[in-house]
């Protein structure tokens, strides 16, 4: 009698286990879209020069300024992006003292 309870049991058990961590991955899922965000750099978060979240406003702007990089003549976009690593530099120089 005790092998006819313990097989039904069992197999009502790992069924209960799957459903939970079947669960688990839909609200880890939609976690994790909105959660990666707040993640440090430090910690596997997004890189300080990523992009913006595609569908926000911060994001229109960044597509119209590469636009705007992408028909500028090379010469002048080198002449910008040395001018603008060089006010970066000496931001990063003045934070460091």
């Amino acid at each position: 009698m005790l092998m006819r309870f313990r097989s039904p049991s069992i197999a009502a058990v790992i069924a209960l286990l799957s459903s939970s961590l079947a669960g688990c991955g839909t609200v880890n899922e939609k976690l994790s879209a909105g959660m990666s965000d707040y993640v440090p750099r430090w910690a596997g978060g997004l890189p300080a020069d990523a992009p913006p979240r595609p569908g926000t406003p911060q994001y229109d702007a960044y597509m119209k300024e590469r636009e705007r990089k992408r028909l500028m003549p090379a010469a002048d976009r080198e002449k910008e992006e040395q001018a603008q690593k060089g006010a970066t530099g000496s931001m990063s120089a003045d934070a460091a003292r």
